[in-house]
């Protein structure tokens, strides 16, 4: 069975609760959940990806609707997709970070005017320390961020945590939370138009208790 609409499903962290959504829509995922090579399911209308190629999908219109988290969204800022819906799962938290003790990244700012911030979100931490009117120097890093105040690099980190257990593990401590990340379901502008009705029984079915 169909929705008659191609989801981008993503992989990762978020891919066993949006599967049982999509089980609860009527889809038999069950050839997703055993095929882990495996990205395009036609019969289905889902497709799997990184979380944060979803965007890119849906905006193109390669996907009519897709599913990832707001980090991804926030970082992508200019992506044209409709946010439709906060589905309530995934829950992380964006947070800027410093070693213990003293904040490093206070002194800094008092000492130089500005603070190195290290991060795989780039955009989303930029705009952050702009709108609150901070001077930040900040290294895109690719991979452990928490690695960055540890050698010196920077003075802090922006980075996406869920339990926190991996900074506690690196004697680093969240001195500012930036926003709760969730899985949000989002839609290509046009879809939403021309596939309306297939998008709103969607809706209305994952917003059903």
């Amino acid at each position: 069975m169909s929705l008659g609409l191609t989801i981008a499903v993503p992989r990762g962290a978020l891919l066993g609760e949006t599967l049982d959504r999509l089980d609860a829509l009527g889809l038999d995922t069950g050839e997703v959940r055993s095929n882990d090579r495996k990205l395009l399911f036609g019969d289905i209308g889902v497709v799997t990806m990184r979380p944060s190629d979803v965007p890119t999908y849906v905006e193109a219109g390669a996907a009519d609707v897709g599913i990832t988290g707001k980090d991804v969204l926030t970082e992508q800022p200019d992506r044209e997709v409709y946010e439709l819906l906060d589905l309530g799962y995934g829950r992380c938290v964006m947070v800027l970070a410093t070693v213990e003790g003293p904040d490093p990244s206070v002194e800094a700012l008092r000492r130089l005017g500005v603070m190195r911030v290290a991060t795989k979100y780039y955009k989303t931490a930029a705009a952050y320390f702009d709108k609150t009117g901070r001077q930040a120097e900040i290294v895109e890093v690719k991979g452990s961020v928490e690695l960055a105040p540890l050698t010196g690099l920077v003075e802090a980190i922006v980075d996406l945590t869920a339990t926190g257990t991996t900074l506690r593990e690196n004697h680093l401590v969240i001195r500012e939370e930036l926003f709760v990340s969730t899985a949000r379901l989002i839609a290509n502008p046009v879809s939403h138009k021309l596939k309306a009705a297939a998008i709103d029984a969607m809706l209305e079915k994952l917003r059903a208790p």
